[in-house]
């Protein structure tokens, strides 16, 4: 199985029979106004362009997972190529209407906790908190995914997502041999952080029971914590060797 980091969230998990997008942000440099102005310098979004390599890695998509609606995780860019391939959809069933709505191929929905028959093996839908305190109501319903293919590496998408019982859950009990979480600990300019504070990120990373591949960095203006201060963080814990922090572009095989 090889994971391949594009940018931000977006990922696209490739096996000898599936290549499957996850959420898809395929616009141009800028073309997302800032999430932030006085916090984090006011610069608009993503701040980096996608890498030389991503149109051969999207040429071969079959099936995309959107885990929510932010414009970071699924922009206009991200909904023409997936019109214009037709390429079938898997959603929560809260943002089936909206990406009908906006003329996607939804093939299947999912509820959280129930598992459903997904290509040759099985998928489950992941309650994700996406921020701490009042900030997460905000920001709206997320969906994680915990992907089981026939023979392959199972793999969980935690998306968006603070450290919760759900994730202790899927840790300890679904046992996933790749782990991909978002360490990013984006803010807007109110509330508390959207995504893992540097504790939970290292509480995460420590639980996991297999590999760890960490996203969600250096793309967007409201997203602080970079790749060398994670790397340095999962360094002084001892995780740094089970903890995949790709460059955009960059394939990690498992």
């Amino acid at each position: 199985m090889k994971l391949h980091h594009l940018r931000n969230a977006t990922l696209v998990i490739e096996t000898e029979k599936h290549v499957i997008l996850v959420d898809p942000m395929l616009g141009k440099r800028k073309t997302i106004p800032p999430f932030t102005i006085f916090r984090y310098k006011p610069k608009r979004n993503p701040l980096v362009a996608l890498p030389k390599n991503s149109r051969e890695i999207l040429s071969t998509v079959t099936h995309c997972l959107i885990t929510h609606l932010h414009p970071d995780h699924i922009d206009k860019a991200g909904e023409v190529f997936l019109r214009r391939k037709s390429i079938p959809v898997i959603c929560s069933s809260k943002d089936e209407k909206e990406l009908i709505k906006r003329g996607l191929n939804v093939i299947q929905t999912l509820e959280y906790w129930e598992p459903q028959k997904f290509l040759d093996g099985k998928i489950t839908g992941i309650p994700a908190v996406h921020g701490y305190g009042f900030i997460a109501k905000l920001m709206g319903n997320v969906m994680g995914f915990h992907i089981e293919l026939a023979d392959q590496k199972s793999v969980y998408v935690s998306s968006d997502t603070i450290f919760t019982e759900h994730v202790e859950r899927v840790l300890t009990e679904l046992k996933p041999d790749i782990s991909v979480m978002a360490c990013g600990t984006a803010r807007l300019d109110f509330g508390q952080p959207l995504l893992m504070r540097m504790n939970d990120i290292l509480k995460f990373a420590a639980l996991a029971p297999g590999k760890v591949l960490a996203n969600h960095l250096e793309a967007l203006n409201h997203c602080p914590t970079t790749r060398l201060q994670l790397k340095n963080a999962l360094s002084d814990h001892g995780l740094l060797g089970k903890t995949a922090i790709p460059n955009d572009g960059e394939c990690t095989e498992y």
